[in-house]
Formats: C-alpha cells, structure tokens, sequence
C-alpha cells in the first residue's frame, strides 16, 4: 500500500470516527478543505460514495461502513501497537477518547487535567460530557463513566468513587409555600425536577427506602432533563424539588442556604462512580495512565488498571 492511500484511509476513519470533518481536520492537523480533497481521492480511487455529507452533519453510506467496519480495527491495532512500544521506551502517547457525566468530569477528572497532562504530554485527552448514557462502543469512545457497577455485555468496570447518596432537595423559596413532604407518596402533589435516561427515552422512577421499606415514584413536573447542572439550577431557582446524588454540587448549595433537603430519611445510597471499558479490547497505555491519575496513583505499567474479578476490577 502506498503512504497515500494509507493517508486517505486513516483519513476516512478519523472522520467516521468524529462525525465531523472539522474535528478530524483538527485531529489530524490537516484543514477541513485538504481533509475533503483527501476523502474525494480516496472515493475517486474505489469508484464508490462513502460519506453522506450535509451542511450539519456526516455519516457513512452502505459502502462506507463496510469499509469503516473492515479497516478500523486495524488502525485501532496499529494505534495500540504504536502506544505500547513508546510506553515501553518510558512514553505514553496517542488519544484518549472518554464519555463522561457531567458529575464526573467536574468532581473527579476537572482537578487532575493538569497533572496528567504533565504526566503524558504526548496524550491527547478527548473528553465528551454525557449524561444521557449514551453508548460508549457504539460512540467509538474508549471508556465511560457512570454510576454504578452494573455492566453491558462485554463491559469491564474500574471503581473511582465509594457510593454515593441520593437527596432529595428544594429551595427554601419553594417550601415557603407548601408543606415539605414527609413520605415519598406527597411528592405526588408537589412539582418535582425528572431525569430523563437517552438510553430509552423514559423518565427515571425516584428509589427511596426506610426500615426495609423501598418505594419508586414516577415524579412529575415543570422541567425533564438529562444534564445533572439544569435540575439541580432549577431547584435554586424554586422550580420544585429535585433528587440528585449529593455531590452534584448539591453539599454546596445545603451548606449556603440556597437548598434544604427533604425526606431525609428515606435517602438511598447508590454504587459510586466507575469507569467502564469494552473486555474486547486490551486496555491502552493511555488509558492505565488515565486510570492511575484519576487514582491518585502512581503509575503501575503498560496497560495496568488492576485486578479483575467479575467484570469489576479491583484497583
């Protein structure tokens, strides 16, 4: 294969990989126009269309996927191979793509980009902040982060947090009003802020448990959103009353006045954050990097993100 028609390849996965020319453009520091002309050759040269291109968007044809499907994983063994031989010459390099929640990049990877970055300056860290629970193999990422340790089919997780507990909280401005609730049943009768799940589309039952006792409420209200930062802003702002985990900024706005919680006693704790990869793959140098400094550790070796029992690894 000659070094162009490996370029134009390289080229198509990257954009296929971003669904964007603007962002492969910048991955491979190319501009968008030489990014397109590459793209051009290469679908000149195979005699097919393999990108559906409009103004907003980008995606594969037929053709292009069958393409995509049969030359990514190589390139992605090309990469891997790449990464462990210059992190066995003491360097870690390469691109880290990672989906998040919001929760998460703000608590646990936000404090530690500077320290990872004077760690392994040659890794290029592509943070995507998602809480709507999106795909992370489908998305081409190469972990997530989310609560809990139940995984998909073929999904490793690593711990990063202990549990986590849930709160249901409201402004004080909002109770002025009304009388708080004192079971989960009342919060039938008050205005609460949802999260809605994109995995299904369907809006998340609120869990509470007191001596034994476990409830579900489908709660009901002004506002649906899937982005942790908009509910909690909402209940400041008096729009009812919102269950989130406690560290979602939620301790801050309690120790200022500008939340009180409710229901106190029926609080549940849930499993902390972990990180989440596909088994299929052989974890990157990059990614052990990045587990070891969201760890506060120091760094173990090529590929190390601990011991794995049942689908969890013991960090």
């Amino acid at each position: 294969m000659r070094g162009s028609e490996f370029a134009e390849l390289k080229a198509f996965v990257a954009v296929v990989e971003r669904a964007s020319f603007a962002r492969a453009a910048e991955h491979l520091g190319l501009s968008p126009s030489a990014l397109s002309q590459t793209i051009r050759q290469l679908e000149d040269r195979l005699g097919a269309r393999l990108l559906n291109r409009t103004t907003r968007s980008v995606a594969p044809t037929a053709a292009g996927d069958q393409l995509y499907a049969r030359i990514a994983p190589l390139f992605r063994d090309m990469a891997e191979a790449v990464a462990e031989a210059s992190a066995a010459a003491g360097q870690t390099s390469g691109t880290l793509r990672i989906n998040t929640l919001a929760m998460a990049a703000r608590q646990v990877i936000a404090p530690r980009l500077g320290r990872f970055h004077r760690e392994h300056p040659d890794v290029v860290l592509d943070i995507v902040v998602d809480d709507g629970l999106s795909d992370i193999v489908a998305g081409r990422f190469d972990a997530g982060i989310r609560v809990g340790a139940r995984l998909e089919k073929d999904m490793i997780a690593v711990r990063l947090t202990p549990d986590l507990k849930m709160i249901a909280v409201a402004s004080p401005e909002y109770l002025a009003d009304r009388s708080a609730p004192h079971s989960p049943a009342d919060l039938h009768s008050h205005a609460c802020i949802n999260w809605r799940l994109q995995a299904d589309g369907q809006a998340w039952h609120w869990a509470f448990e007191k001596r034994g006792k476990r409830l579900e409420i489908a709660a009901k209200g002004p506002l649906v959103t899937n982005h942790s930062d908009i509910g909690i802003a909402a209940a400041v702002q008096g729009l009812g009353i919102a269950y989130a985990f406690d560290r979602e900024h939620v301790d801050e706005h309690l120790a200022h006045g500008r939340l009180v919680q409710v229901l106190g006693d029926w609080s549940i704790t849930r499993p902390g954050l972990f990180l989440y990869y596909s088994n299929r793959r052989h974890p990157s140098p990059a990614l052990g990097a990045f587990v070891d400094c969201l760890l506060d550790r120091e760094p173990r070796g090529v590929g190390s993100v601990g011991s794995r029992r049942n689908g969890v690894v013991r960090a």
